[in-house]
């Protein structure tokens, strides 16, 4: 039978000054595809159809980025390398850079390019440089997507252009792999937020105009194509918090250009953010180290072994759900002796109305032995005289 330890952490909840604001579950946006991440656990806080695939445009572009930085941080790349700028990437059409065909760019350059620019010909560059082929690269990057676990992601170029046809990604897998940039390439994420850049005398804004609205903003990329509407996948940190954001589908067709567009999209994920910072917070669940419980044992030389957690748990939720929030832990059933010390014994999971349930590996804090032959009877013979309740 599965033993079961219900242990409810209480916590005092925070207050928040002014208006109640509205609940986060009744939060509507506009855009079709929508998804909310908190960057420090990977909890997917609230989804509006997020896991299904879209087209990304060129919100994609954070995945050649990913094998550019790859490639950085092993160093099989440096930031002062060159490389060649084919005819293919020069006649590459929609936002550009503006290479010149025959030239040599520098890859810190190149990076810019494509972060801040937009660039569908900084990245044709990359392309051919990494993979050999564009054709070559675009398997590096599914092959990549699978490494990542972005399993609703499809990619068919390097750009996010809409031909050929194909190219899609989920919400969240943006904010995914959009997780995996901030965390592993801290080195190379501060170009996300540089909010301007001149190559071949063209000095160009960046897209992302959440970096000059939204306190905290510091990237990430922006997209559009008719097929897609218009996309951003935002991040923004305030102390130890951070959030990853996740918009696409947004449709302005009254505009003729996209400089109001770009300003709607902004005001939209800065709001949608700007909500998330106040309706959430980071509550402590479980300190690594700290015993949780005592999960049974058999045939041990002792009868339980106290279960604890690797690392801090800290959850984001909203503080209406924080005041019912509940902490469940399950032993697996019939653990027997020997039991090392971190093996993993069973689950912690986390609940509370309007939150997606947490589960999190328990372990054994200690060594448990296999009882002896000897000590094994004289226990088994005193339980049916005296049995453990």
């Amino acid at each position: 039978m599965l033993r079961r330890l219900a242990v409810t952490f209480a916590f005092l909840a925070a207050a928040i000054a002014g208006a109640a604001s509205p609940a986060w579950a009744a939060l509507q946006t506009s855009a079709e595809h929508a998804l909310l991440m908190d960057a420090n656990t990977g909890q997917v806080l609230w989804q509006k159809d997020g896991l299904t695939p879209m087209p990304p445009a060129s919100m994609s572009k954070l995945m050649t980025v990913e094998l550019l930085f790859q490639r950085l941080k092993d160093g099989r790349v440096k930031l002062t390398d060159t490389f060649p700028v084919s005819v293919r990437a020069w006649k590459t059409g929609g936002s550009k850079m503006f290479v010149r065909e025959g030239n040599r760019v520098p890859v810190e350059d190149l990076i810019r390019g494509i972060v801040i620019q937009s660039g569908n010909d900084a990245c044709i560059v990359v392309a051919e440089a990494l993979g050999g082929t564009v054709e070559g690269f675009v398997k590096m990057m599914n092959k990549r997507a699978k490494e990542l676990g972005l399993d609703q992601s499809t990619f068919v170029n390097p750009d996010g252009l809409p031909e050929p046809p194909g190219q899609l990604m989920s919400a969240l897998d943006l904010a995914k792999l959009s997780r995996h940039i901030i965390n592993d390439y801290p080195q190379y994420y501060h170009y996300f937020s540089e909010k301007a850049f001149v190559w071949n005398n063209i000095r160009q804004p960046n897209r992302d105009l959440v970096l000059g609205q939204l306190e905290g903003a510091d990237g990430l990329k922006t997209g559009h194509t008719d097929a897609a509407g218009y996309g951003i996948t935002a991040s923004a940190k305030r102390g130890d918090r951070r959030f990853i954001l996740v918009l696409n589908g947004l449709r302005y067709p009254q505009y003729n250009n996209d400089y109001f567009p770009n300003i709607k999209r902004a005001e939209e994920a800065t709001r949608v953010m700007d909500m998330a910072f106040r309706e959430f917070r980071s509550y402590t669940v479980a300190k690594a180290g700290q015993p949780l419980g005592d999960a049974p044992v058999l045939n041990g030389i002792d009868y339980t072994v106290p279960v604890v957690v690797k690392q801090n748990v800290n959850v984001a939720m909203q503080v209406d759900s924080h005041e019912k929030m509940k902490v469940l832990v399950k032993y697996y059933p019939d653990l027997k002796a020997p039991i090392a010390a971190g093996q993993k014994v069973g689950m912690m999971t986390v609940t509370a109305p309007d939150f997606p349930p947490l589960s999190v590996p328990v372990y054994a804090a200690k060594q448990v032995d296999q009882v002896g032959f000897i000590r094994g009877m004289w226990r088994a013979a005193m339980s049916k005289i005296w049995p453990r309740k």
